[in-house]
């Protein structure tokens, strides 16, 4: 008895000093944490996506509370996070600008390429059959739909689909750039959510190849930089590229594509409307009129040809009297 009491006191008094130890050493090396750090870091997500450039959300929310950091870095969050680390911190923040999303700048699935070669290694990612001539596909500047982009999106806001290309459900992505950095070809690029006319091609080619590669490749043949009545569209490389800053959403550019390498999904037609009695003639939107629609003598009331009206809105941002009125019709 007395040989079984003795190693289970002795063990039992370890324990109990070890434990009085440890009570003692947390309390007396404890780490405190300030309160508004732990608060910040309650309101965050916790994806840990690290978008804002910080290790975590317990690394941003001790950058806020600590060091001043800015407070709408927190892509996932948006604006309505942002106003709430405001409010604690007794800031104020403009939460003006729209949610930046993931937007691919390629419409090359494998019904409009054709693959060059079949890869039968066991390492099926974007990254590694790059590595092999630029990848399988006919066009070196695509997708190449293997899912690189898909696996590192913390909100599964990516997949790949049946004809080889990422899908991005904008209303789930969360601003993280992670797609973007994992992509070896370069093409997911972060663009506002409320600009729905995209050139979806990257390829640098020149026309003859390029449309050899894909059937709805850019042919850099300048014809939507031409229509284009903002002047938002210049041709770099061999590629349209469309500045969203001064884009107004007509949609003219996609319907004169000859290849159609410019995706619109733009949901409802705009057409402007002269307010008779508010107008006085004085020209000024018949000026900027870009398809020259707008009708009427100085210091008579003007009229506008619907037929040829894009909905640029150039007219009403003009008007210095608010005569102008831009009617929206969804597209069914």
């Amino acid at each position: 008895m007395e040989s079984i009491l003795f190693p289970v006191l002795s063990l039992g008094g370890t324990g109990l000093a070890m434990g009085l130890f440890l009570a003692y050493a947390s309390k007396k090396f404890e780490v405190k944490v300030d309160e508004k750090v732990e608060a910040i870091q309650g309101i965050l997500p916790g994806i840990n996506c690290g978008a804002c450039g910080y290790p975590g959300c317990s690394g941003y929310a001790e950058a806020i509370a600590l060091n001043g950091a800015e407070i709408t870095s927190c892509s996932p969050g948006g604006p309505s996070v942002a106003a709430e680390i405001a409010k604690l911190m007794g800031a104020s923040v403009d939460l003006s600008g729209p949610k930046m999303v993931a937007k691919l700048l390629c419409g090359g699935d494998c019904t409009r390429t054709t693959k060059t070669y079949k890869f039968e290694g066991e390492l099926t990612t974007c990254e590694a059959i790059n590595l092999y001539a630029g990848g399988d596909k006919s066009c070196k500047y695509g997708c190449l739909g293997y899912g690189d982009c898909s696996k590192v999106c913390p909100v599964n806001a990516i997949t790949v689909t049946e004809k080889g290309i990422v899908s991005i459900n904008e209303e789930k992505c969360v601003s993280c750039k992670k797609c973007v950095t994992a992509c070896p070809k370069h093409i997911l690029e972060m663009l506002p959510i409320n600009k729905r006319v995209v050139v979806t091609c990257f390829s640098k080619d020149k026309g003859a190849i390029a449309r050899k590669a894909c059937v709805v490749a850019c042919i850099g043949c300048g014809i939507c930089q031409k229509s284009c009545p903002v002047n938002a569209i210049e041709i770099e490389n061999n590629v349209a590229k469309i500045d969203p800053e001064k884009c107004v959403e007509c949609g003219l550019c996609a319907v004169k594509c000859p290849t159609k390498a410019i995706n619109s999904e733009v949901k409802e037609i705009k057409k402007a409307e002269i307010i008779e009695e508010k107008c006085i003639g004085c020209t000024a939107c018949a000026r900027v009129c870009p398809m020259k629609c707008i009708e009427g003598e100085v210091k008579q009331k003007h009229k506008i040809d619907q037929s040829k009206c894009i909905g640029c809105q150039l007219c009403y941002e003009k008007c210095k009297f608010s005569a102008i009125k831009i009617n929206v019709q969804n597209i069914k």
